[in-house]
């Protein structure tokens, strides 16, 4: 018998009627011949009341009892969807987190799955069982309930479908699959058929709303096929599988996270080791960051520039306070009323004039660009709050993400298409690791022969980004990685990118054309540079990751000339010279990652 996981979000289990719905696509799904293993969550808001009871009982609530609080909001769901089964004629069993055998370690609020273990789902399922298993939540080794983050359900039935070699992973949800961007802030956003795992991954982060980001990096790693769909209709819903839909299309998606925090360290001596400490400390707070920036230095300092959730700020600006004097950084500013506004797509890389598109269509909706970071599949920008909302509807209609791309195809075109290429030892060696939910690296790639021209100096007001790189794009020059951070001086910005170094000539020329025109301070340039590369899942959660990278580099002496991430990479340019040992030392350092998909 096929086996399928079902999960239901807190929208679908909401009431009784509700509960009763899904009670019966489960009981359907059974009598259609299948396994079913159904993972809930909490009902509605309940979790959100139980966060204002904490908050009403303490302003600092301990972590672990926190978990043992919210974790309840399950407990309810689950009971009450196997009664419904059982009313309906059917038979289930509901089990907690550690009832299915769900092993974690014992980060509080964010804890990691390190194990499940199945005999237990197994049984009842061959019993006759539905088996209603609470999403969100595990135990540690010393038995205390952990759980896993808001939207951590997804996580949950993606780790169950993995472990169980479950045939389909349903996601049911209050919208009928994944869009362009949130149908809630455009109406003329579209449901696209199928969507890869990379594209998913980015635009999950960025709060596209529909699954959690875990999900996806757990999905990606084994190899799971996720199939969104409505608990209310029996629309066909969005495959995310490893193909994208059209290979064509530079962009699938456009996301906005609306609660952002800048922080920007000023001053911060320009020689090896800085990063690290600045990014060692953030970490141990296990804190993410995002749109990490760290330009080109003048006169011996440079500044460093991130986004964090608006909910971590204080936490980030506390952990600096001791870090600042200690680093030899001048001070720390920050602005907790941005958004970040973003595009994302697998070809991108092979197109020219995205960005370019994407900067001349917030210019035109009156848009100021204050950070740009960009990856081989997303450009990210940092704009005012108030100007999300408009940002994100010029973007979409600049790349046309209403319309379905002509070449467009459906999952069933992709799997008669696609064969069976499942890389089967791979998968039983990651299921099989000590720690499921533990950083994969894909590679760690050097890039040589690039060169960086920095503009120092940058009015900080719309058009200028979109200018900027209409120039550079209409001038011939292919652009590979573009940072723009906060320089502190005058409210201006500066912005720097990477090209080939044969380049570099007609680069300068042209930026000296584009500092002149817009009455900027500077141009500087720098050859003899490479970009090294660090590719895998899970970058961003495992917050270790840069304090990792940024310390062989500093036990080599070397010195980081710009810093751009995404949720696949963290790129790191530096001096030639050094590059080969640099790229030796990182994977030496992240052998264990790159050979098991353990760190």
């Amino acid at each position: 018998m096929s086996l399928i996981v079902q999960k239901f979000g807190g929208t679908s289990v909401a009431d009784v009627e509700k509960i009763r719905a899904a009670a019966r696509k489960a009981i359907r799904a059974q009598q259609q011949g299948n396994r079913v293993v159904m993972v809930v969550s909490a009902m509605g808001k309940n979790t959100d009341v139980l966060l204002k009871l904490a908050g009403d009982v303490s302003s600092h609530p301990p972590a672990r009892e926190m978990d043992m609080l919210v974790s309840t909001g399950e407990q309810v769901s689950v009971a009450l969807v196997a009664m419904a089964i059982d009313a309906l004629g059917a038979k289930a069993v509901s089990l907690t987190g550690g009832q299915i055998g769900m092993k974690t370690d014992d980060s509080f609020s964010k804890a990691r799955i390190q194990s499940i273990s199945t005999e237990r789902i197994e049984r009842l399922l061959d019993e006759g069982n539905i088996v209603v298993a609470a999403g969100f939540q595990g135990i540690d080794d010393d038995l205390n309930i952990t759980t896993l983050g808001r939207g951590g359900s997804d996580t949950t039935a993606v780790a169950l479908a993995s472990v169980l070699g479950a045939d389909a992973c349903e996601i049911y949800t209050d919208v009928d699959g994944v869009y362009t961007t949130d149908p809630r802030l455009l109406p003329e956003a579209r449901r696209v058929d199928v969507i890869s795992y990379d594209e998913m991954l980015e635009l999950a982060s960025l709060g596209a709303g529909v699954m959690h980001n875990r999900s996806i990096e757990f999905a990606k790693k084994f190899n799971v096929p996720i199939h969104v769909r409505s608990s209310f209709s029996d629309a066909e819903g969005t495959m995310i599988v490893a193909e994208t839909e059209s290979q064509t299309a530079s962009v699938c998606g456009a996301a906005m996270t609306p609660s952002e925090a800048r922080v920007t360290v000023l001053g911060v001596p320009d020689v090896p080791g800085k990063s690290l400490q600045v990014f060692s400390a953030i970490a141990a707070k296990k804190i993410a960051v995002d749109m990490v920036v760290q330009n080109v230095g003048l006169e011996g300092r440079a500044d460093i520039s991130f986004t964090v959730r608006q909910e971590d700020l204080q936490t980030t600006l506390k952990t600096l306070e001791g870090v600042v004097s200690d680093v030899g950084a001048d001070a720390v500013t920050y602005d907790d009323q941005v958004s970040k506004v973003s595009v994302v797509g697998v070809n991108m890389a092979k197109q020219t004039n995205v960005a370019s598109t994407m900067f001349r269509a917030l210019a035109d909706a009156g848009v100021n660009i204050q950070m740009i970071t960009t990856s081989e599949i997303k450009i990210s920008t940092l704009v005012p709050r108030s100007q999300a909302a408009a940002a994100l509807r010029a973007v979409h209609q600049a790349f046309s993400l209403h319309q379905k791309p002509d070449d467009a195809k459906s999952w069933h075109q992709i799997r008669s298409e696609r064969g069976n290429r499942a890389d089967v030892d791979s998968l039983i060696s990651r299921l099989q690791a000590d720690a499921l939910e533990a950083l994969t690296l894909t590679g760690i790639s050097l890039t040589k022969e690039q060169a960086r021209v920095t503009l120092h100096g940058v009015p900080d007001k719309p058009g200028i980004a979109a200018d900027m790189f209409e120039t550079i794009g209409e001038a011939g020059i292919f652009v590979d990685m573009i940072v723009q951070g906060y320089d502190g001086e005058d409210g201006s910005t500066s912005v720097s990118f990477t090209i080939n170094d044969d380049a570099i000539d007609h680069s300068i020329a042209v930026g000296k054309e584009i500092c002149k025109k817009h009455g900027m301070r500077d141009i500087q340039s720098g050859t003899d540079i490479s970009k090294i590369t660090v590719s895998g899942i899970g970058l961003r959660s495992h917050t270790h990751v840069g304090t990792i990278l940024f310390k062989q580099l500093a036990d080599l002496g070397i010195n980081i000339e710009m810093i751009g991430t995404s949720e696949l990479q963290v790129n790191a340019v530096i001096a030639t010279e050094k590059a080969d040992a640099a790229t030796e030392q990182l994977k030496k350092a992240f052998a264990a990652s790159l050979e098991s998909g353990a760190v």
